[in-house]
């Protein structure tokens, strides 16, 4: 036998098929690549869902009946026309009724918002004198509605 080769390995026909091409023994690793992507994929997926499921906290918490989440929020809606012209609920007012009639809804539920909508020709005057009747007659929360603009 010369030295370094096996009988197997010598260049003869036998088993050069099974050894490859040059005669070197066939490569039996396994090609990790494919194993390190599926992990990576993994991983990314349980970075996202694991702040999903820490926040699932069971409690069994006491019962009242102190606050309804079911009941309906209590707004009035304030309108201000072009001509200046100040509606509650769309009824028209001048500003003695307007308080009187904050008031009432404020003694009603001091968490009623107003609902202010205004002609974009109404002098800003105008509407910070409607707020100060507002706030004056107790509600405090002011929401102004507004339209999206045309496409």
């Amino acid at each position: 036998m010369p030295f370094g080769r096996s009988a197997l390995g010598s260049g003869s026909g036998s088993g050069g098929r099974a050894m490859g091409a040059g005669g070197q023994r066939p490569l039996s690793d396994i090609n990790v690549t494919p194993l390190v992507d599926v992990m990576l994929v993994l991983l990314v997926i349980f970075i996202i869902t694991a702040p999903l499921l820490a926040s699932s906290i069971r409690l069994d918490l006491p019962q009242t009946d102190a606050g309804q989440p079911n009941e309906e929020p209590r707004f009035v809606s304030l309108v201000v026309d072009a001509k200046g012209a100040v509606y509650l609920n769309d009824e028209p007012m001048d500003d003695a009724q307007l308080a009187a009639r904050l008031t009432q809804a404020a003694a009603d539920d001091r968490n009623t918002e107003v609902q202010l909508r205004a002609d974009q020709t109404v002098p800003y005057g105008k509407v910070v004198q409607l707020m100060g009747i507002a706030n004056k007659a107790g509600l405090s929360r002011i929401g102004f509605v507004t339209e999206p603009p045309a496409r």
